[in-house]
């Protein structure tokens, strides 16, 4: 399929589309390339439901009308708003979920695009979509996500080698689910979801591991929440933090190391909480375009004192088990906004280990304003530890674990079961002061308050 398509909320220029509750359309052993602006190959929409097998879908990025202004109007959007922290010419989405109700599954295929996205979910609701043992990338470098979640969407992603440039995936409100493609795993959602895989197809697939791979970062949530679950063999390879949460939403990502897998974060930052840096739209007749620049803040933020710094709820919360990780986790909410904004960061450890800082932090972007042409300058800051003010952190120790402090950690509520320990790199040691007043750890004990952990 060669030359611009117009729409891809729609179909309008792409190679497949299904739609309506009553549609089941299986691909097997096709091969779609597409070379042009909004060229979609696959389209699933309003309750359609598509199935690819054994195939390849590939689309190559087109160009840009000299008139065109980025926009993230639906009906007019054609490149990838660079709010994304994404260049935004890239002007192609190799497959996209739309409406309500539609399913989409890719089985032992490739699916690439040259740039913006290859599995795309957007505007809807209760949209399903898997990947099994398929190839999911962003060719030669480019930037652009693996996949992108909206609306409640479901997104199983079994057995799949992700290669991205930007992304592995954007979350605004999606439950995503990294595990191998285990016979049992692959089962189950053939029942739950009707993939249709007869008993043949089923003993054919082999059990793989999900293997990530981003040149920057692996899970951003972009203002809104959503959920992440990683199990089996997962492995996540990012060259930035691991997961980069820009919003003040309830968020919250479950690791399970008992099978063996492995978080790899190049900058040693495993999870960062800041507030969202989209430059927020202005609304013009038949376009919707991006404040730009957008203008960060250096001010304090001025403290809530409603808020409450030990509270679990609406918290951006990461649940570790059975794994042993080496790396940070920050809470920067409140230093990035102009407007008052509050969340805390709950860090649960079960049977787990932990190498690293996790703290309230302050934070600015690398510079000062962001503009279309500095739009890699999204979601990149740097953290200050320090006391919280609306950006509580709240660490959890059970069932045996053990956090290695590696160096000063700004807590406000602080759990040691009778099992678990704090302790420092060998030669060095780590102590607590409470409110300013030395403080002993102590296993089977709740501490809250101004709490910093010193390493010396």
């Amino acid at each position: 399929m060669e030359g611009d398509g117009r729409n891809d909320m729609v179909g309008y220029g792409a190679a497949v589309v299904a739609t309506g509750t009553d549609t089941t359309l299986v691909l097997d052993n096709v091969n779609i390339v597409t070379d042009g602006v909004v060229r979609t190959g696959v389209l699933s929409e309003e309750g359609g439901n598509i199935i690819v097998k054994n195939s390849t879908i590939y689309t190559k990025n087109g160009t840009l009308p000299s008139d065109y202004v980025q926009t993230v109007d639906q009906n007019y959007m054609r490149s990838v708003p660079w709010m994304l922290g994404i260049d935004g010419s890239y002007c192609v989405r190799a497959t996209n979920l739309i409406g309500t109700d539609p399913k989409a599954a890719y089985i032992c295929s490739t699916i690439k695009s040259d740039g913006w996205g290859v599995l795309s979910v957007d505007s809807g609701s209760n949209q399903t979509l898997t990947a099994i043992n398929s190839t999911i990338a962003i060719t030669d470098g480019n930037e652009g996500y693996g996949t992108y979640a909206i609306g409640d969407s479901y997104e199983y992603i079994y057995g799949c080698k992700i290669n991205v440039g930007s992304y592995a995936v954007i979350n605004t409100g999606g439950y995503i689910y990294f595990d191998d493609s285990s016979a049992e795993n692959v089962a189950a959602l053939n029942t739950s979801i009707s993939l249709g895989l007869t008993d043949e197809e089923l003993a054919a697939i082999s059990q793989q591991p999900t293997i990530i791979n981003s040149d920057r970062f692996g899970v951003m949530w972009h203002s809104s929440s959503g959920t992440v679950d990683v199990a089996g063999e997962t492995e996540i390879n990012t060259n930035e933090t691991t997961f980069l949460a820009k919003t003040s939403e309830a968020i919250t990502i479950t690791i399970d190391g008992s099978d063996g897998a492995v978080i790899n974060p190049g900058n040693g930052i495993i999870l960062q909480v800041m507030d969202d840096d989209d430059p927020g739209v202005v609304d013009t007749y038949c376009t919707a375009t991006y404040t730009d620049p957008y203008y960060g803040t250096s001010d304090t933020p001025t403290a809530d004192t409603s808020f409450d710094l030990t509270s679990t709820t609406d918290a951006a919360a990461l649940n570790l088990s059975n794994i042993t990780l080496t790396g940070d986790c920050y809470n920067s909410t409140g230093w990035t906004s102009s407007s008052t904004t509050e969340q805390n960061m709950v860090v649960t450890l079960e049977s787990a280990n932990l190498t690293g800082i996790i703290s309230s932090t302050e934070a600015h972007h690398r510079v000062a304003t962001i503009s279309s042409s500095e739009y890699y300058e999204l979601g990149e800051v740097t953290n200050t530890p320090r006391a919280a003010i609306n950006n509580g952190a709240i660490v959890v120790l059970n069932s045996g674990s053990t956090w290695t402090v590696s160096s000063t950690s700004y807590l406000t509520s602080l759990t040691i079961d009778s099992d678990s320990t704090i302790t420092a790199p060998d030669g060095y040691s780590v102590s607590m002061t409470v409110d300013g007043i030395d403080t002993s750890i102590v296993a089977g004990t709740t501490y809250t308050g101004a709490i910093v952990l010193t390493v010396a």
